[in-house]
Formats: structure tokens, C-alpha cells, sequence
């Protein structure tokens, strides 16, 4: 039996019969290329492909993100969210639905938004990583890489710019100049905004500063809802009431902004609800730990890098302890079921050598390298289920 029909050759395949990241064209990575083409340009940087689905023409664009706002939480909490379930979803290529990429976390797929690549391709693996020895966030960016070299392809906010297009980012001031702003969404003006006002008074001077062609695209993002899903859960009253000011917020802004803008809501990921009852901690289980030298990526898609020759261990020790509750791949096999898309050359070793994927309520984490509060959270992120890769995209023309 040669390799490629062997044991592996059927993980991989199950992996992939568990999970497909968006195929070319679709899911999170084609919202700018759609939001390009609808004001009229018609070539995208090397690599990046063109959106299977289609905008209206227009002069004016607005792309809104909010984070953490799943498709399957507003369908579950729509009464919440009367704006939003009012607005239609443009006709998509397959049934699959609209989905963000994996890791179905903030890093990852605000970089895929900006640069219209799967984390392969853009090498920002998840929330954390092995950066030379040691744990490396890629939101907080901590003496962390040159954010140009550490993502060095184009981003569609500059290749925006270069077609005369007016670009601005709307967002809150700490992230100006940040290490991932400067590597997933740089180009284009950034305009900071506290509060609710100043987010809708920024994307409307945004929609102001037209270029030569007079042709404007704004990309505005908002964190409550995520901080309330992850801090109270995806279910609680809290993120509820956060859904609710999102959407009273799109519905003033809907009705402020000039005639024929149009107007896209889509998030980077959804959220489940993961009691600390089901948690799974490498500091309190030495049989979890043994042969791992550093975990990274998130609670719900955790990352390990082992010690030398400790990988298959390691890996069969995880299958055996987490069962039913996971999916464990070595980083081989994640690649080889496309989890990740197609990965450049070098992102490899940005990928942990074993890859878990959580089902179910469950997490796994070492509590030793993680702030408390992050331990105390409710609501988590990662992984493959549909709760937390399916995203909305509505569309609205004022």
C-alpha cells in the first residue's frame, strides 16, 4: 500500500469531507473584489480572485464589518436585529452560504478581507502563532515582525487607491498604525471613531472624499458585539442588546448616507457558546501536555508546535483524549485537506505541527500562557462548525 492510499490519505480525507473553506471567488475574500468591481474596476492584484457574485454599479461603497456577528446567531436572534433581517442577501454561487476562512478568528479573516486571500495565502494562521520560539499574537502585534514583510502582498484598500478610488478605513483610534492594520488593511486614509456618532459621521465624510473619479469606498468595522458574545456568550441577554444598537446604528446610517450608495454588512466569524465545563487545560492534564513545547492559534483551533520527534505522539495522544470532541491533524494533513487554502511558500512553519479543530462546547488551552481574562470567557471561536464560519452579507442601496 503506498503512503498516499494508507491511514493518512484518509485522514486527510475525512478533513476535508469536514470541512472546505470557501471556493475561489466566494465567502469573505470576495467582498472587496465585489465592492471593486460594482465601482467600476476591473482588475484585482495577482492572485486574488475575482467575486462570484455581483453588486449593484454604483460611485459609492460602504463595507461594514461586525465582528463576531455569526449568521446562525442573527437567524437564532433576529428579533434583535429588525434592520438587518429586512435587508436581502445578493444570489451566491452554491449552496453552501457565505462563510468566513480557517481559523474562524479576527487576525485571520480580517486579512483575508483586506488582501482577498485565505490565510495561506496571507500567512496570518490565527490568533496566535510561533514567532521564533515564542507565542506570538497577531491582534495585540507585541514585538512582533515588520507587519510589511510579515504580509507582504498588495492589500485591495492600496490597490483601491491606485485606481482612483478613495479608500478609508473607519474604526476605533487604537487601531490606527496598528500591527495588523499595517499588515491585513493598509491604503487609504483612516478615520478614528470612539463612539456610534463618530462612526457614522466618519463613513459619511468617507463617502464625501471622492478621487478623481469621483468613485469612494469605505470600510467601517464595529467590536461590540463580539466583546459582549465572548465576555457574556452568543446567547445571552447582553448580546442581544449589542446586536440591537448595531442595528439601529446600519438604520441611521442607511438613512444619512447620499442616494445610491451601497451598502454591505458582513463579520469576520460566528461564536458558540463554551462552558467551562467542557474546557480541556494542558496545565492541569500532563498527558495533554507531554511532548508539546508551545500552543498557540485559539481555544477553539488550538496549535501545537512539539518537542523534536514528539509529533506523532503527541497527535495519537490527542485523538485518544479528545475522541468525538475534536478533530486532530498533523499539519501536513491540515494543508493536504485545504483547511487552510492553498499555503505559500514559507507559511507552512506558521502553522502548528499538530491542528485541532473543536467540536461540539468543547476548548483546549494552556492556561499558563493566557491572560485571565481570556480564561474567564464564555463565548469562543476557531473552529470548523458552520456556528462559526457562516457570516451574513446583506446588501442595501440607499
Amino acid at each position: 500500500m503506498s503512503a498516499a492510499e494508507g491511514p493518512a490519505a484518509d485522514l486527510v480525507a475525512t478533513a476535508a469531507a469536514a470541512y472546505q473553506p470557501p471556493a475561489p471567488g466566494t465567502g469573505l475574500a470576495s467582498v472587496l473584489p465585489a465592492a471593486l468591481r460594482a465601482l467600476g474596476v476591473s482588475d484585482l492584484p495577482d492572485g486574488v480572485e475575482p467575486a462570484g457574485w455581483a453588486l449593484p454599479g454604483t460611485r459609492r461603497v460602504v463595507v461594514v464589518l461586525a465582528d463576531g456577528l455569526g449568521v446562525h446567531q442573527l437567524r437564532r436572534g433576529s428579533g434583535h436585529a429588525r434592520t438587518l433581517s429586512g435587508l436581502p442577501t445578493p444570489d451566491l454561487p452554491g449552496p453552501e452560504g457565505f462563510a468566513c476562512g480557517f481559523p474562524s478568528t479576527t487576525a485571520t479573516s480580517l486579512t483575508t478581507l483586506g488582501t482577498g486571500r485565505a490565510a495561506g495565502g496571507h500567512g496570518i494562521v490565527g490568533w496566535q502563532t510561533n514567532h521564533r520560539g515564542r507565542l506570538f499574537n497577531h491582534l495585540a502585534w507585541k514585538d512582533g515582525p515588520d507587519p510589511h514583510e510579515y504580509q507582504p502582498s498588495p492589500t485591495l484598500l492600496q490597490h483601491a487607491g491606485r485606481r482612483d478610488v478613495s479608500m478609508s478605513t473607519v474604526s476605533q483610534p487604537a487601531y490606527a498604525g496598528s500591527g495588523l492594520t499595517r499588515a491585513a488593511l493598509r491604503g487609504g486614509a483612516f478615520i478614528g471613531a470612539a463612539d456610534h456618532a463618530g462612526r457614522t459621521e466618519g463613513v459619511l465624510h468617507a463617502m464625501a472624499q471622492a478621487g478623481r473619479r469621483g468613485r469612494a469606498l469605505a470600510y467601517a468595522y464595529w467590536d461590540e458585539i463580539d466583546k459582549a458574545g465572548h465576555v457574556h456568550g452568543p446567547d445571552s441577554l447582553e448580546w442581544g442588546e449589542a446586536v440591537e444598537t448595531f442595528d439601529a446604528w446600519v438604520a441611521d446610517l442607511l438613512g444619512r448616507l447620499p442616494a445610491d450608495t451601497v451598502v454591505v454588512v458582513t463579520a469576520d466569524h460566528g461564536m458558540v457558546e463554551a462552558p467551562h465545563e467542557h474546557r480541556r487545560d494542558l496545565a492541569l492534564e500532563p498527558e495533554l501536555a507531554d511532548g508539546v513545547e508551545l500552543l498557540a492559534g485559539e481555544p477553539r483551533a488550538p496549535q501545537a508546535w512539539c518537542r523534536p520527534g514528539a509529533v506523532d505522539d503527541v497527535v495519537a495522544t490527542w485523538r485518544e483524549e479528545l475522541g468525538k470532541s475534536a478533530l486532530v491533524l498533523t499539519r501536513e494533513e491540515a494543508i493536504g485537506a485545504g483547511w487552510f487554502g492553498p499555503v505559500r511558500d514559507g507559511y507552512d512553519s506558521r502553522i502548528g505541527e499538530a491542528v485541532v479543530a473543536m467540536l461540539g462546547p468543547a476548548t483546549m488551552l494552556d492556561s499558563r500562557t493566557l491572560r485571565p481574562e481570556v480564561l474567564r470567557l464564555r463565548g469562543h471561536h476557531g473552529s470548523i462548525t458552520p456556528a462559526e464560519t457562516g457570516i451574513p452579507l446583506l446588501v442595501a442601496t440607499t
